[in-house]
């Protein structure tokens, strides 16, 4: 960002010191706080006094400098609680209100913004994890996340849309940050270009699948169709209805050939005004690799020789002194980085076969079967927003599944969302929960509503079906009933659920039924 730009954020930051110690002495109501505290990306938490910090990592990107800081900052700030987000940010929890605005400032040292975080911004640019080391890939697309980013920052303060605005570039190999149905969607094609969907989204009310406006988006261009996109949105979006204020509803009130047609209108009009092509030319990893390793959690990159590890805590709830861990690990191994995943998975990538086994034994802690990659929203124990505590919901089932000793696969990654909000975009997982409650003689129960068959696989991607609304108290046993018996098929979870529909949904009937 221009030293403009920072200096600004400076100025805002010393400002937003004032309001987050009137909020805390209760001079500002909740409602109130969280509209002006979302744009700098931290809300107060459930528990009074306790407040989270989203810092921004563009495309997942934690270069060692960006490790360097958080584990520092975890350590001097004696920071409890760290999340893993689905956008591939990371979250500070439990900081005090003197800690948030002094942290802001402190992440502007190592490139990291915090501004644009929440509320009505546009919100961090995703890329595919794995950009630029990816079997597969058409091309390295992070540097294009990059820029998009530096872009959407500098119009932030400057435009007022009417809700929250995603952006999604997709290497071609992988779509986990679910370029399908985010507002805007860019797939890298094999043939240099991107194809761009746009006005997808996940919540509770019409979710909708991204609408193709264009095939081949030639990748210096793609700052005219983000700036097209947020005229769009702020010229058709609707600022009357929040509930109705995402990108999404356009394809009902304009149609989506008018959609289209207001979009590319505004491309070109983006373009004739001009200023906004990108000249970028990926830097290419030229560090050499030695020897092999074969473990399930390290991946070959397409650099022969180098491996990308992967480790996801359970629950994307990062420990804490895990940060100063790999920190010092890592510091020392050339071209390194992390990079944060949609999944909440840390991938540490750039590794020989020798540095990736010492990073695997780092990270032993972690994920050990597809179950335990499940996904989990931070939970109504934290998010005011929340009606489910999602994170010991996934915690519960782990638990019961470990201790049943079903085979690895026979239970898929499954996605749990604390509320209708669909943090944990659980209508695109295998088996996805959005918390909820259920009438029980007129009493509300905990509960989630179960949804099956959704999928974010590239050019496969669909929403799942909402096949039942189960109690909270029984979801660990029925995820045990069901992987036991595609255990007992031999098959895994996908087998076994394509092959054996009836008496999969005759074990949910069951839990459905129970009180």
């Amino acid at each position: 960002m221009t030293e403009q730009w920072t200096n600004t954020f400076r100025t805002e930051i010393k400002d937003f010191q004032g309001t987050i110690a009137a909020f805390d002495r209760g001079e500002l109501d909740r409602k109130a706080y969280k509209g002006i505290s979302g744009g700098f990306g931290t809300y107060a938490q459930r528990q009074d006094g306790k407040h989270m910090l989203r810092l921004r990592m563009p495309g997942g990107r934690m270069t060692l400098d960006r490790l360097k800081f958080l584990a520092e900052t975890v350590e001097k700030e004696r920071v409890s609680r760290i999340k893993l987000t689905t956008c591939e940010a990371i979250q500070l929890h439990d900081l005090t209100p003197a800690q948030v605005p002094a942290l802001m400032e402190q992440a502007i040292d190592c490139g990291i913004f915090t501004r644009g975080g929440g509320g009505d911004n546009p919100r961090n640019v995703m890329c595919s994890p794995l950009s630029g080391v990816q079997p597969g890939e058409a091309f390295d697309v992070l540097p294009w996340a990059e820029a998009a980013t530096e872009y959407l920052l500098s119009i932030a303060r400057d435009i007022h849309m009417p809700r929250k605005l995603k952006v999604a570039i997709s290497n071609g190999a992988d779509d986990c940050v679910h370029s399908a149905f985010r507002d805007m969607g860019f797939q890298a094609q094999a043939d240099g270009t991107f194809s761009l969907r746009i006005a997808g989204g996940l919540g509770a009310a019409n979710p909708s699948m991204g609408l193709l406006v264009d095939e081949h988006v030639s990748p210096r261009e793609i700052l005219y169709y983000i700036k097209a996109m947020v005229d769009t949105f702020c010229a058709h979006g609707n600022y009357q209805n929040r509930a109705k204020a995402r990108t999404r509803f356009m394809q009902e009130t304009l149609g989506q050939d008018g959609l289209k047609k207001a979009f590319l209108d505004n491309v070109a009009a983006a373009k004739a005004a001009g200023g906004l092509d990108l000249d970028i030319t990926p830097v290419p990893v030229v560090k050499a690799g030695d020897g092999e390793i074969t473990d399930p959690r390290a991946i070959p990159q397409k650099q022969p020789g180098l491996y990308a590890v992967k480790y996801h805590p359970i629950g994307g709830m990062m420990p804490p002194e895990k940060l100063g861990q790999l920190y010092e690990l890592l510091k020392n191994m050339p071209q390194v980085e992390l990079r944060a995943a949609p999944e909440e998975t840390l991938y540490i990538v750039n590794l020989t076969a020798g540095e990736a086994g010492q990073v695997l034994a780092a990270t032993a802690d972690g994920a050990q079967t597809q179950f335990e990659y499940s996904v989990a929203c931070v939970g109504a124990a934290i998010c005011q927003q929340g009606v489910r505590d999602s994170q010991s919901a996934l915690r519960a089932a782990v638990d019961a599944v470990r201790e049943a000793g079903l085979p690895d696969g026979a239970l898929p990654r499954v996605c749990f969302s604390g509320c209708p909000s669909s943090c944990s975009a659980h209508q695109s997982g295998t088996i996805g929960f959005q918390g909820g409650v259920k009438p029980i003689d007129k009493v509300p129960i905990p509960a989630f509503r179960m949804y099956l068959g959704g999928s974010d696989k590239v050019g496969k991607a669909r929403f799942g079906q909402c096949v039942a609304t189960i109690l909270e108290k029984h979801l660990p046993a029925m995820l045990v009933e069901l992987g036991r018996a595609a255990a007992a098929q031999g098959q895994d979870w996908q087998s076994w659920s394509d092959s054996h529909a009836q008496e999969r949904d005759a074990i949910i009937a069951k839990y459905e039924a129970l009180q």
